[in-house]
This record gives structure tokens, C-alpha cells and sequence, in this order.
């Protein structure tokens, strides 16, 4: 076996330090060979300390790494990409951006990325099916090595031919629809539920919930919670109390005046998302009446407002991470069968759940 000093170019060979050779950097970008040259030593050295390979000196990686700072060199990482198979970008497929809740989960993907050596490329579905295909599919056909989806749709089967042809994939906050597929997940039914007994415990018995569209994975879960912990308590659970549909000023103050009238107005309200508590707290800032009120997903500001806001709280960030991770062993090569990751959530005291019934 050929050791590295073994292999270092004597004076007079193309390379040595006291031979004639060749000028430190040819024509434009430096390349290892212009690296080696300025470092005095064999080319294989140059590529382990800039693989970051075992076999070399602290001493030699010193003179090569002086060596490219020098001559500014940067490794062309297209070969090697190519041979791997890889092309080191990820996509990410998310509802919104601007959410707040999409903005920390895509942060904690990218930071994950970089530190995997990838680029991060994103997309907003707009809660929107086709857009969600169409970007998917547009992600595809630039061969990003994976894909972490927040679904819009409910039917993924139209990602079998990407993932046979090995473009990893892991969905986060909803599972995929109709295939097996990694997912990272909240707990929705469980945080809705504590939520929900949170009220019950502070003597309330008529308790409403405002949640999304009920075709929504999450807005389900969520409902369900709330109609487990109100059984759970023994309470019958009127219609007029139930509202799902897309967060809209408009929707909120009809569902407000329909649980707030008749014969059994609610004392309390549990939100399904953090887009709906903000609604609903613009709308009932006006009332003289009081209303508890517990959200699920905390937002910015929450704990500012008097009373500050009781919420159910997911950890977007960590969900991020979770899912990156994953997805990058995925590309590592790890194998076996789709994992369902499911995360607890945390309730955050804060003053607007304790309010006592009217």
C-alpha cells in the first residue's frame, strides 16, 4: 500500500516544489492539480483532504488547505454528484409560506438540507390539489434527490412512478393519500382532546369548536378531540355548536352568531388552528359577554394579548427536522417499511381557556 509520503511528487516531477512543472493556476479557475502543484504534494492528496478523507497528515491537510485558500479554489461537486446518482436538492411542498406555522417547519428543512450539503427549493399548494401535482411533478423533472410534502390532495398515487424511480418522499402534518409513504405527524387527536377538557375542567359544558374544512386531515383529527373529550365528560354535543369550513371573517361571524343565539349559547370556544383563533378573536373583541377560549397551534403575540391566549401548541420546527432527518437516511439508503413519526403536543397556559362560564 502506497503511503502519502510515498506519493508526493519529487523536485523535477510535474507537481515537485524544485522542478521546472507548470504555472500555479493555468488559465482561469484553479483546479486540484494547481492545488497540488502550490501544496507540493500528489493529486490523491489534494481530493482526500477536500473529500475530507482519512490518510493525511495534520501537517500535509494544512499546506493543501493554505493552498486552496490561496488560489481560491472551489471543489466542482457536478462529477461526483453524477456518479452518486445525485443531484444534493430536496423540495419542499407546503400550503403557505406566509403561515407562520409553514415558515418555521421550512426553516428547520433547510437548515437540515445544509447541513446534508443540499439545496432547499419550496412551493406553496395553496391548499389547492392540482397546483400540489403540478409542482410535485415540476420538482421531478429537475431530479431533486427527495421531496417533503404537506399534502393538498387526498390521492398520491401519482407519485408511485417518482418514487419507483427513487426520489424519496415523506409527508409531514398529514399523511399521503392511498400509498404508503414516511409521515411526521402531530398529535391532532390528543391535543384537541386535552384542549377540550382544559374548558371542562374550568366548569364549562357548552363548548364550541370552529375548525377548517372538513375534508382537511388535521381539521378532522381535531374535531374528533374535541367530540372525545365532550363524551368523555358525558356531554351532549349540540349542532349549533360545530362549525368547519375555510377560515373566512364572513364564515367565523355567521358560526359566532349561530353558537352565540338560541336557547343554549356556548360559554366557551376551541379553535382548530391558529388562522381561525385570530378570526375569532377580532370578532369577539367588541362582546361585553366573556368567552373562554383555547386554540390549537400558538401564534405570534399570543401571550401579549389580555388575557393572553391558551393554545394547544405543536412544534413546527421540530416536525421540520423530524422530517428532513428522515428523509435524508431515506437517501443514506436505509430501508424498510413506511414510518408513521407522531409528535406530542404541549398545552400553554396563558389566561383566555381559565375564564369561568357566565
Amino acid at each position: 500500500m502506497t503511503s502519502e509520503l510515498d506519493s508526493r511528487p519529487r523536485a523535477g516531477e510535474p507537481g515537485g516544489r524544485g522542478g521546472r512543472g507548470r504555472p500555479a493556476v493555468k488559465n482561469g479557475r484553479p483546479t486540484m492539480k494547481d492545488v497540488a502543484f502550490r501544496a507540493g504534494v500528489a493529486l490523491k492528496t489534494v481530493s482526500r483532504v477536500v473529500n475530507e478523507e482519512p490518510g493525511v497528515t495534520a501537517e500535509t491537510a494544512g499546506r493543501v488547505r493554505e493552498a486552496i485558500d490561496a488560489l481560491g479554489f472551489r471543489r466542482n461537486d457536478s462529477a461526483r454528484l453524477l456518479r452518486k446518482g445525485q443531484t444534493a436538492s430536496i423540495g419542499l411542498i407546503m400550503e403557505d409560506i406566509g403561515d407562520p406555522f409553514y415558515s418555521a417547519l421550512s426553516r428547520a428543512v433547510e437548515d437540515t438540507a445544509h447541513w446534508n450539503g443540499s439545496l432547499l427549493f419550496t412551493g406553496s399548494s395553496d391548499e389547492d390539489p392540482e397546483r400540489e401535482r403540478d409542482l410535485v411533478l415540476a420538482l421531478c423533472a429537475r431530479r431533486v434527490d427527495g421531496l417533503i410534502i404537506i399534502p393538498a390532495s387526498g390521492d398520491h398515487r401519482y407519485l408511485l412512478p417518482e418514487i419507483a424511480a427513487g426520489i424519496a418522499s415523506v409527508f409531514v402534518d398529514r399523511p399521503a393519500g392511498q400509498i404508503e409513504a414516511d409521515a411526521v405527524l402531530a398529535d391532532n387527536v390528543g391535543g384537541a382532546r386535552t384542549g377540550v377538557a382544559h374548558l371542562i375542567a374550568h366548569g364549562h359544558r357548552r363548548i364550541g369548536f370552529l375548525g377548517d374544512g372538513p375534508h382537511i386531515y388535521t381539521a378532522a383529527q381535531r374535531r374528533q378531540g374535541y367530540a372525545e373529550a365532550m363524551a368523555d365528560a358525558g356531554i351532549e354535543i349540540s349542532p349549533a355548536w360545530v362549525s368547519m369550513a375555510s377560515p373566512e371573517p364572513a364564515g367565523i361571524r355567521l358560526a359566532l352568531d349561530r353558537m352565540l343565539g338560541g336557547p343554549s349559547p356556548v360559554t366557551a370556544l376551541f379553535c382548530g388552528n391558529n388562522r381561525v383563533t385570530v378570526l375569532v378573536l377580532r370578532e369577539i373583541a367588541t362582546m361585553t359577554r366573556p368567552l373562554a377560549l383555547v386554540g390549537f397551534d400558538d401564534f405570534e403575540l399570543a401571550d401579549l394579548l389580555k388575557p393572553g391566549v391558551t393554545v394547544v401548541a405543536q412544534n413546527p420546527g421540530e416536525m421540520g427536522r423530524r422530517a428532513a432527518q428522515l428523509l435524508f437516511r431515506r437517501l443514506a439508503g436505509e430501508r424498510g417499511p413506511a414510518q408513521r413519526i407522531e409528535l406530542a403536543t404541549t398545552l400553554i397556559v396563558r389566561g383566555s381557556g381559565e375564564i369561568p362560564p357566565a
